[in-house]
């Protein structure tokens, strides 16, 4: 069974929280592009697609990640056992090799321009392929915060401690924030260097005491449902910050269904002739917030096992996030949620 690493690597306050749908979804729809059977339906009830049909959506989702400006996308799978020829070419934008840790970890780092610098789980010899999906952005704000502007202010923990961090200041276009259930959101434009449409990047101040559940999917309410701020000048205070989280989702996915999967009656015989088996599915990821733009990346992996295995005097509004609040990355379309935090 692969391990989750215990190596020094920071792994952000306890309480905050980063992650990346997106890279959850590629990397368990590639690898339930070779399920069956029982195991194939109940991954097609968690992700919308299974079987052979995943294989077209897998690719279409990851061409259109990549069309959004500064994201990129890429999925490898390294295997001890022969991976079916059908299950290689129904996936023309996976790469496929032998198992090599270092090789591994080297091509984490390359995928993610250094953010992460290995694989977030340890490969044991009982592990016989592990399926890796990474996810990275590296944007730069269409205004920049200006960098004398920054100076340390009181945070406010979800348990109520001040903290002083430092905290970056900018006025904001009156168009770049709006209300919705509650909350205050601001939207800060990335430049678009490369043709392509910017990422989009939200953030959500909840009301007091709202989870994570009820403020991040406000990030990419529909329009219709905005409220503007009405203010002649929106001025925003915002931390600098650097999260890096680490989250075993194996449980999760027990809790919403997938058992087959991870049991000794897996069926993922359109990937390989070995019985195979998901022995867990670990997501490391980073986001970084500075004056310059924001940088984030995910790494995905999903390492299977033979069998199975366990489970002013003007009107000025000003948008202070000096307690816990959300972070979201959405593709240029507003649409899909590349990454998202929370910061408490």
């Amino acid at each position: 069974m692969a391990e989750p690493r215990e190596d020094g690597t920071p792994h952000g306050t306890p309480g905050d929280f980063v992650c990346s749908p997106a890279g959850l979804w590629l990397a368990l729809a590639a690898v339930a592009v070779g399920a069956r059977e029982e195991t194939a339906g109940e991954l097609r009830e968690l992700l919308g697609v299974a079987d052979v049909e995943a294989a077209d959506a897998v690719t279409a989702a990851a061409q259109a990640l990549a069309g959004t400006d500064a994201v990129a996308v890429a999925t490898r799978v390294w295997s001890r056992v022969p991976v079916y020829r059908a299950y290689r070419e129904s996936l023309p934008d996976v790469g496929f090799g032998p198992m090599d840790p270092d090789a591994i970890d080297a091509w984490v780092r390359d995928a993610t321009g250094g953010l992460i610098e290995r694989l977030p789980v340890v490969i044991t010899p009982d592990v016989l392929l592990v399926l890796v999906n990474a996810l990275a952005l590296k944007a730069r704000w269409e205004i920049p915060f200006e960098g004398a502007g920054t100076r340390d202010q009181d945070f406010t923990d979800a348990v109520g401690v001040r903290h002083r961090v430092p905290t970056m200041h900018r006025p904001v276009p009156l168009n770049c924030a709006w209300t919705v259930g509650g909350a205050s959101v601001v939207e800060l434009r990335c430049r678009a260097e490369g043709g392509r449409a910017p990422a989009r990047v939200r953030f959500v101040l909840g009301e007091p005491g709202a989870g994570p559940a009820e403020v991040l999917p406000l990030a990419w309410a529909p329009e219709g449902r905005w409220t503007g701020i009405d203010a002649e000048q929106i001025n925003m205070a915002l931390p600098r910050m650097s999260l890096r989280t680490r989250v075993d989702a194996t449980e999760q996915l027990a809790a919403l269904g997938v058992r087959w999967a991870m049991s000794a009656g897996a069926d993922f015989s359109g990937m390989s002739p070995e019985r195979l088996a998901i022995s867990q599915v670990v997501q490391e990821a980073v986001v970084k917030v500075a004056e310059e733009g924001v940088e984030a990346a995910a790494v995905t992996a999903v390492p299977m096992a033979p069998g199975g295995a366990p489970y002013v005097p003007r009107r000025i509004e000003w948008i202070a996030f000096n307690r816990p609040f959300g972070v979201v990355v959405l593709d240029g379309a507003g649409e899909v949620p590349l990454l998202s935090l929370i910061d408490i």
